[in-house]
């Protein structure tokens, strides 16, 4: 039976993968990435007829023709062609996966972190110039300048895919996953579980408690997924999700690779935030959450990373521990133009009991919110508390 269209899932798997081969053949990065999007092109045309039986091979041997093509035909890069290998012939690509390989690849040191991470959020993680521009708050035009240079910047850069020993800093790679599995979470691209198994490839390259950090991170927050949205579609708040479809599997194994981890006494940012992950799927109950601990460990994030983002979370961690005024004057110090701070505003004056403040202050973020789940969500806050406080004047 012939499909009716290209699996786009099997194509974001498959395109670093085929970008990290052309790079071990002796593309550079740019030119790799341009010939695989031409071969991408070529298979959207082609494959809804007759989808190739080793769609990987297909792709590596399209996207090496276009990239021999381009290179025969610039004369400047004669020398460059002569050392060039053969075409490779027909069949199977093997089953290595060099997606990791291109991770680190994309983590090179002559890169900026900013950049790095840009650039592999588009070239690993599939995402578009547009969605990592709104990543960053910065304008797309912006973005596309910065991926360029970074194309630029790795221009004649080889990668050794054996035993992940690649330039890059692990720092940076941890990043560059977290990242994706944020837009996967919560984005509009669903890209957590591809995360979660380029992290579990990485525990078993490099042995680093940060790197199980991150996994354990990952799982962790994974296993709440499918209480997040109601039937509807609606975001629903960790406080009021319903904590029986919480996976228990992945809060288990969560749990002991964090445990390992801390043993090893080398805290990082990543072992942290699993931490507080950790705190909250200990309980069977949102009232039974341990919020002394919890700031406890925001206050380690705090320490370790100088994050805005970190003391914005503490506040409102401080607000449920000591009430909500002590949650306020620990939020006066964060910066009041970061990403959903008048949501946490608003969310300290709701418990303290100023509803019209509340009200206000939802109806604000809600205008500021990064994607329409959480508009529709702070609206309805908003539009609760106006209701309470119309009938209680009544």
């Amino acid at each position: 039976m012939q499909p009716d269209s290209v699996d786009e899932g099997l194509i974001r798997v498959l395109t670093p993968q085929v970008i990290a081969i052309l790079v071990r053949r002796g593309a550079d990065f740019a030119a790799a990435e341009d010939a695989v999007q031409d071969a991408l092109l070529e298979a959207l045309r082609t494959w809804p007829d007759s989808q190739p039986r080793d769609p990987k091979a297909w792709l590596v041997t399209a996207a090496w023709r276009k990239f021999l093509d381009v290179t025969r035909s610039e004369s400047s890069r004669r020398r460059r062609e002569l050392k060039l290998d053969a075409e490779p012939p027909p069949g199977a690509a093997g089953s290595t996966d060099d997606t990791l390989a291109l991770y680190f690849l994309c983590a090179h040191p002559s890169l900026s972190p900013s950049s790095a991470v840009a650039l592999t959020l588009r070239a690993v993680g599939g995402l578009t110039t547009r969605q990592i521009a709104a990543a960053y708050l910065v304008g797309e035009a912006t973005m596309a300048q910065r991926i360029g240079r970074a194309k630029r910047t790795l221009a004649g850069v080889g990668v050794d895919t054996t035993e992940f020993k690649t330039p890059g800093n692990v720092a940076t790679v941890l990043r560059a996953l977290y990242l994706v599995f944020n837009e996967g979470y919560s984005g509009d691209v669903d890209l957590a579980a591809e995360a979660i198994r380029l992290t579990r490839q990485l525990t078993a390259g490099i042995d680093h408690p940060e790197v199980h950090g991150l996994l354990a991170l990952m799982l962790l927050h994974h296993a709440r997924r499918p209480a997040r949205t109601d039937d509807g579609g609606r975001l629903v708040p960790l406080a009021e999700q319903d904590r029986a479809r919480w996976d228990t599997d992945l809060i288990s194994e969560g749990v002991a690779i964090l445990q390992r981890a801390l043993a090893r006494d080398r805290l990082g940012e990543y072992q942290a935030q699993a931490a507080v992950a950790a705190l909250h799927a200990d309980t069977q109950t949102a009232a039974e959450t341990d919020w002394p601990q919890i700031v406890s460990w925001y206050d380690e994030l705090v320490r370790l990373t100088g994050s805005p983002v970190s003391r914005l979370n503490r506040a409102v961690a401080v607000g449920e521990a000591d009430g909500a005024r002590a949650g306020l004057a620990a939020l006066a110090d964060v910066d009041h133009a970061l990403p959903r701070h008048t949501a946490a505003l608003a969310y300290l004056h709701e418990r303290d009991g100023d509803f019209g403040t509340a009200a206000r202050l939802y109806a604000e973020a809600a205008l500021a919110a990064p994607n329409l789940a959480e508009r529709e969500h702070l609206t309805l806050q908003a539009a609760r508390l106006s209701a309470a406080l119309r009938k209680s004047s009544d």
